[in-house]
């Protein structure tokens, strides 16, 4: 009788501890489930319907994909700006961002935090004053690149209108802007790595070259993995970037149409037009799934490159 009560009095513990445990996780599921899950629902059931937001809704099923997909040139084109300025962006950024971090994370180095620190701060510094000062850098009239191909005997560049030129532009300031973001990442990768590791290399004969190929490398490569699934799902979403730049060089109404050609408008800028200046709710929702899908695929496509890579 005696066995059967510290039973269940073990189980009644187990279950208050089971219950303790989902309390305190629950903040976490109730507000990812009112900000995360429930807006996702809402956006698939919303493409479903054709919806300007002030009068009823009409079902029309998966028209709006099928008008997206098929019928709709505008499209395409901010899908393929969007991969251009990702493909000129985050590879890039993501090489300089672990050749920082293995600079940095040297012991002969002094002043690393100042280091640091300076890569960082475009990160935290306001994406107005960034667009501002890339817009004095890419002038057309007054910009610093134009005046020093001026003095080369070169003629300046419309950085505003000529496409690869404005491509190029934003480009450089994601690049420019989250490389220190990038960078601490891998710092902190690199410094998980036991040193031990390079001890024994060291011993046994081995370059620096082959360190970084045979140790560094292949333990850095899953916060290389990680690094590159952020980078591609904040480019795929670019927004703000080519919009601010576009804005301080050129005028709002050439950063709304991403460009006089556009030439940067993006996946979202797209799907921002279509919601708040076509009014067309179910067609921008539809842009908006189709946007997710593509990111879960180019996630899972960048985690079996890197996990090939690794093997």
């Amino acid at each position: 009788m005696s066995q059967e009560k510290a039973m269940g009095a073990r189980y009644r513990r187990n279950r208050g501890d089971t219950i303790t445990g989902y309390l305190f996780t629950s903040p976490f599921f109730i507000l990812f489930a009112v900000f995360g899950l429930y807006p996702l629902l809402y956006t698939i059931y919303i493409s479903l319907f054709k919806w300007n937001m002030l009068g009823s809704k009409e079902y029309v099923g998966l028209r709006n994909y099928r008008l997206v997909l098929l019928d709709d040139p505008m499209f395409w084109k901010a899908v393929g700006n969007t991969f251009i300025i990702w493909f000129e962006s985050t590879p890039l950024q993501i090489f300089l961002a672990v050749l920082l971090a293995v600079m940095l994370n040297q012991a002969f180095l002094k002043g690393k935090a100042i280091f640091r620190f300076f890569i960082f701060l475009p990160n935290i510094t306001s994406l107005v004053a960034v667009s501002l000062i890339f817009a004095n850098v890419f002038g057309v009239k007054y910009g610093l690149i134009n005046y020093f191909l001026t003095k080369l005997g070169a003629s300046p560049i419309d950085w505003a209108a000529t496409s690869w030129a404005t491509q190029v532009a934003v480009a450089l300031l994601v690049i420019w802007r989250y490389l220190g973001f990038h960078m601490v990442i891998q710092l902190a990768g690199l410094q998980s790595i036991p040193a031990d590791l390079y001890e024994s290399a060291t011993i046994d004969g081995a370059s620096r070259r082959q360190q970084f190929f045979r140790i560094t490398v292949p333990l850095l490569t899953p916060t290389i993995l990680f690094s590159t699934i952020i980078g591609t799902t904040g480019g795929l979403q670019l927004y703000t970037e080519p919009f601010a730049f576009l804005s301080d060089l050129s005028g709002g109404l050439a950063a709304a149409s991403g460009g006089s050609h556009n030439q940067v408008l993006t996946i979202v800028m797209y799907l921002y037009k279509s919601a708040f200046t076509d009014h067309s709710f179910g067609y921008s929702s539809a842009i908006a799934n189709l946007l997710l899908l593509i990111i879960i695929l180019f996630a899972m496509l960048n985690s079996l490159l890197v996990r090939r890579l690794r093997g």
